[in-house]
């Protein structure tokens, strides 16, 4: 599989060959669902917290003696089956996250490129920089490149100068291809590559 290289202009400056074993043949998306479902659990706060009764406001004095009252017996005030008391099995602050295989991982990574190659979504640049950080700049070179939405930049170490200048880009995401995971390029519309991050993609997961 050839795919061709452009630069900043969208000119074409030559071609790269991807292995069809890597990016060819059967999707799986179940790895790809797997890898995003983690993503997103990995991603969750878990710093929910409801009271117990042990954390509550309020005394721990029996409210009126055992027997003799004709009401209902109880110990405190605390108790979970009255109002302000404390919860039962209610949520505590905990991690989400669970460990999934690296293979699993790159496999997920493996096949959301793939996709992508697919859909013809991904444009392969020869480097990726601007001359300045100014969100026009960063506009304009990828107005030239075809993006219009959504879209993850993609480099071996990502120019700062365009870090800056798409942070004001709704949609835009800037990565380095050692972070890159299958729920980055599944959710982030078309893939802007550089030459030497797909090389180095292409080394990893093959």
């Amino acid at each position: 599989m050839n795919v061709d290289v452009v630069n900043n202009q969208n000119e074409k400056v030559g071609t790269l060959e991807l292995s069809d074993e890597l990016f060819g043949g059967e999707i799986a998306t179940h790895l790809v669902w797997e890898s995003v479902v983690h993503a997103n659990a990995a991603g969750r706060r878990g710093t929910h917290a409801t009271k117990t009764r042990g954390l509550v406001s309020g005394t721990g004095k029996k409210p009126w003696r055992q027997k003799g009252t004709g009401r209902a017996r109880v110990g405190e005030s605390r108790n979970p089956l009255w109002r302000k008391g404390g919860t039962v099995f209610g949520p505590q602050p905990r991690s989400y996250d669970y460990k999934v295989p690296r293979k699993v991982e790159r496999g997920a990574l493996r096949a959301a490129m793939a996709a992508k190659l697919a859909e013809q979504a991904v444009v392969v640049v020869e480097a990726l920089a601007v001359e300045t950080s100014k969100t026009k700049a960063a506009a304009e070179m990828l107005r030239r490149l075809g993006v219009d939405g959504k879209a993850v930049i993609v480099d071996v170490k990502p120019d700062d100068k365009l870090a800056l200048a798409v942070r004001n880009l709704e949609g835009i995401r800037v990565v380095e291809s050692s972070r890159l995971t299958a729920r980055d390029v599944a959710d982030g519309g078309r893939v802007v590559v550089t030459r030497a991050a797909l090389e180095r993609l292409q080394a990893v997961l093959g």
